[in-house]
């Protein structure tokens, strides 16, 4: 599976962007997917999580309320919806599926986008 992450951009504080990750190959939808983010000089960290089974999603505490993680099968992408904006979301964003669910948190995905980047002004 290739992963192909696009929307990234400039916005200011308060406002919205939508990120999407293209996938190819024909059995995306048998993956479960996530999206992850790191800001300059700092860890990679989990954002959200969307188990394809059951369609339970899981997010940080940091962008609960604020981000949707969705996904179309029929288009192989997986989004996200960030909303209210804020200086602190500032991060390459990436995206990652896996065929396992080993835990609703983890970084534990068997493959990764290139990222997108999210630059939020205040």
């Amino acid at each position: 599976v290739q992963l192909q992450a696009s929307g990234g951009g400039l916005v200011q504080a308060g406002g919205s962007l939508r990120l999407s990750c293209a996938a190819s190959g024909r059995t995306f939808s048998s993956y479960h997917s996530g999206w992850f983010r790191q800001a300059t000089g700092k860890e990679r960290e989990f954002v959200a999580a969307l188990n394809r089974g059951v369609g339970t999603t899981y997010y940080a505490d940091s962008v609960k309320g604020r981000f949707t993680i969705s996904r179309d099968n029929a288009k192989n992408t997986v989004y996200l919806q960030m909303n209210s904006l804020k200086a602190e979301d500032t991060a390459v964003y990436y995206c990652a599926a896996r065929r396992v669910w080993y835990n609703n948190y983890g970084h534990e995905y068997d493959y990764w986008g290139q990222g997108t980047e999210v630059t939020v002004s205040s």
